[in-house]
């Protein structure tokens, strides 16, 4: 499973690109609309990581400390610094 931002989004495209290119005559119209259900919930997924980094920037650039911010992330103050720290360093 792809896990950065750039390779869930670019997954994203590769299989909507896939699923455009079906012929029809061959495929049932309804065989890929759970395959487009996966897509779509990754689109959201990429929205809401993107959502959770500009929102831990805000919070560091508000002052939070990493423990704060990694007690609401149900992780470590170091384990959210290590996830998070480059996206809030450059926000700042």
């Amino acid at each position: 499973m792809p896990r950065t931002q750039d390779q869930m989004e670019q997954a994203a495209r590769d299989a909507e690109a896939w699923l455009d290119s079906l012929d029809p005559d061959v495929t049932r119209p309804n065989d890929s609309d759970d395959l487009r259900r996966i897509g779509r919930a990754l689109g959201g997924v990429v929205d809401a990581q993107t959502e959770l980094g500009e929102a831990v920037a805000a919070a560091r650039a508000g002052g939070r400390s990493w423990a704060r911010i990694g007690l609401i992330l149900g992780v470590s103050g170091e384990a959210a610094r290590q996830r998070y720290g480059d996206t809030a360093a450059v926000e700042r």
